[in-house]
């Protein structure tokens, strides 16, 4: 993991990195998985199973499907590995092992076509087969069989669509749940009758078991009807392709079967496991602030809406952290929160949810000394850039200034990653191998 600083001056600037990547480290995906090997193979040994399958999905599904090769790589038969472009490593698995990069957040066809053998891979599982799933997030674009009648290019026109008028990863699986042939418990239902066991990297808040993915081994508690709502919400049903419309309506009518629920048969053998959250990241972050001497708090760690109006919450309760220090000489704070903001896309530039935050930020808290915020994607990804976030103080506006930019107008124009390439406060990591949503760290002196 590499940061690369416009200046390495800023005293707090490290202290900040330090403390997101200890987080990271908490949620590493290897990690993770190997506290439940035992469990897995407790679980083959004693239930009587002669074939173990394996279906990783994700940004961390190369790191988990490690985990699992190194401590059980005799029990494999088959397994089918589909991650984001670039978060794969050198070929280190059997060809029976077949990696598959594809695209997100819009998916593309290496992920139908991944997608398309996995489940072929599952329909031949019986009750003596035990299908392993490792799921993280971004599953949902890179796990990807649209429902017969809807093109590729209908469901990356339909994500595109919710992801610009600003809605909720929530919202978003909600909709792609009702075209597909895996989401929704679709993938546990193409697995029935074998026993399933999946072991989720939750990126969603609340660790929504039906949200986590598009929860394609829970059972789904949405329906047509709330997918037609979100739909209805955001003025989309004239803008929808053709097909995807007629799906929802067809669905809303009972002319097409709903998502498996809570009582269907299929998830009697099925095993839903959390190994890592956004929690577990801010607890550990908050470990690591107090160890290096910040009197620590969490704000929240299930933080959503549009990332400039979070930006001023978040900027509001700096200040007042910062006014209670007054007169309290060496002492310092440390505020963190966690989540998934939104953006609502209406200019034409080049960013995503943790810069947009970030410059948003710091408008607010222009010129006042003594406040850091780090800003990032626990996957090392923000949006479709190349950094993981952003880290300003109450000195970027000044910079700004002195550099000719107008930080508002890059702003209007959700053009924040270009705002932070020129005053070089990009947090640049590569990715990450794990996915548990953003992380906020202010540190106030």
């Amino acid at each position: 993991m590499v940061f690369h600083p416009h200046s390495p001056t800023h005293p707090m600037a490290q202290q900040t990195i330090d403390i997101f990547f200890a987080a990271i480290q908490a949620v590493d995906p290897r990690r993770a998985v190997e506290g439940y090997i035992p469990h897995i193979l407790s679980t083959y040994k004693y239930g009587g199973f002669y074939k173990l399958l394996l279906v990783s999905f994700g940004k961390a599904a190369f790191l988990m499907t490690k985990a699992v090769f190194d401590n059980a790589c005799d029990l494999i038969a088959r397994g089918i590995i589909i991650t984001k472009y670039g978060h794969a490593q050198s070929a280190e698995f059997p060809t029976s092992i077949e990696v598959y990069e594809a695209g997100h957040p819009i998916p593309d066809k290496n992920g139908v076509e991944a997608t398309r053998k996995a489940m072929a891979m599952l329909k031949d599982a019986d009750e003596k087969t035990l299908v392993l799933c490792l799921v993280s997030g971004g599953g949902s674009a890179l796990l990807v069989s649209p429902k017969d009648g809807i093109s590729l290019d209908d469901k990356r026109a339909l994500t595109d669509l919710l992801l610009k008028a600003g809605a909720s990863i929530s919202e978003l699986n909600t909709v792609r749940k009702h075209i597909s042939e895996v989401k929704g418990g679709m993938l546990a239902y193409c697995a029935y009758p074998a026993r399933l066991i999946s072991l989720i990297l939750s990126d969603v808040i609340g660790d929504k078991l039906d949200v986590i993915a598009s929860g394609p081994t829970s059972p789904d508690s949405t329906t047509y009807q709330m997918a037609l709502e979100v739909i209805k919400k955001y003025s989309l049903l004239d803008r929808l392709p053709n097909t995807v419309r007629d799906i929802l309506i067809s669905g809303t009518e009972g002319r097409i079967a709903d998502t498996p629920k809570e009582r269907d048969t299929i998830f009697a053998r099925v095993e839903n496991i959390i190994v890592g959250s956004n929690k577990k990241a801010a607890l550990t972050a908050e470990e690591k602030a107090k160890e290096l001497g910040f009197n620590t708090k969490i704000l929240s760690t299930d933080l959503q809406g549009e990332a400039k109006d979070v930006a001023r919450w978040l900027a509001k309760k700096a200040i007042e952290a910062k006014k209670t220090l007054k007169g309290k000489e060496g002492r310092k704070i440390c505020l963190i929160s966690g989540g998934e903001t939104t953006v609502n896309v209406k200019g034409n530039g080049k960013g995503g949810r943790n810069t947009e935050l970030a410059l948003a930020f710091a408008l607010e808290v222009a010129d006042t000394q003594g406040i850091t915020l780090l800003s990032a994607g626990t996957d090392g990804t923000d949006g479709p850039t190349d950094a993981a976030g952003a880290i300003v103080t109450g000195e970027t506006i000044q910079k700004a200034r002195l550099l000719n930019l107008d930080p508002s107008a890059y702003l209007r124009n959700n053009d924040s990653y270009s705002f932070f390439s020129k005053t070089g406060e990009l947090l640049v990591t590569a990715p990450t191998g794990t996915n548990v949503m953003d992380l906020q760290i202010m540190l106030i002196s």
